[in-house]
């Protein structure tokens, strides 16, 4: 749930900035905020909720500035866009379980496994908003018919894990990917303006809802510890 309203309120957060501030300045913004929750989670040396979901957070809102760039400031085509993002996920997967062995979340026990994971996150997240889109503008699909394609993709790797033995790690990369646009075509389908197929609500007040739900959810798991594994080992 919160790795979806991040990824939700990464997309309206970035929308919002940009045009309550100059885009720079809102890019600028966005990579420093990126960088600092990125140095304070790679200075833990266990993992700890709310310092992991910042660094998710603010992954967020950088990657959909990457993937806004890459369109709005020179011309790419989301088509292009999403083929470049994906281009570079599947080779940090690659460099990732050539040199470490596996993709495991729950082995990622040094610092370098746990940077190549946030490369992959970053990835995503970029990935993701070209995917959401290229679905709803290029496509000509809309936000709700968008969320309810992306939504009907994530159910795939729970069945394929649950009912028919996927492999684990794989069926997890595979939702966690879809996440981003479906949590970005959520937020855009709620903020974007009825003129544009949305709901109006705008882009400021869905950023304070769901930023509200992430730090009661977040608050929920450092209380309750049920976010903890054992035996597992690893950093995060």
């Amino acid at each position: 749930m919160i790795k979806g309203l991040s990824t939700a309120m990464g997309e309206v957060t970035s929308d919002y900035l940009v045009h309550a501030m100059s885009p720079v300045l809102a890019v600028l913004l966005g990579f420093v905020g990126f960088w600092g929750a990125l140095v304070v989670q790679l200075r833990q040396r266990r993992y700890v909720a709310w310092s992991y979901w910042l660094a998710v957070v603010m992954v967020g809102i950088f990657g959909t500035m990457a993937a806004d760039v890459l369109h709005v400031g020179l011309g790419v085509p989301y088509t292009v866009s999403s083929g470049l993002y994906a281009a570079g996920l599947a080779a940090v997967f690659l460099t990732w379980r050539r040199v470490e062995g596996t993709l495991s979340i729950h082995r990622i026990d040094t610092l370098r496994r746990e940077l190549f994971y946030w490369a992959a996150v970053a990835a995503t997240f970029a990935m993701g908003t070209a995917l959401g889109d290229l679905t709803a503008y290029t496509a000509h699909l809309g936000f709700l018919v968008s969320v309810v394609l992306f939504a009907a993709l994530i159910v795939v790797p729970a069945v394929g894990w649950g009912r028919f033995g996927w492999d684990s790690v794989f069926s997890f990369w595979f939702a966690y990917v879809v996440t981003r646009p479906l949590g970005a075509s959520i937020a855009d389908w709620l903020a974007k303006p009825v003129v544009a197929r949305g709901l109006g609500y705008g882009d400021g007040p869905v950023v304070l809802i769901f930023g509200v739900l992430i730090v009661v959810l977040v608050a929920y798991l450092t209380l309750s510890g049920r976010d903890h594994q054992t035996g597992l080992g690893g950093r995060p």
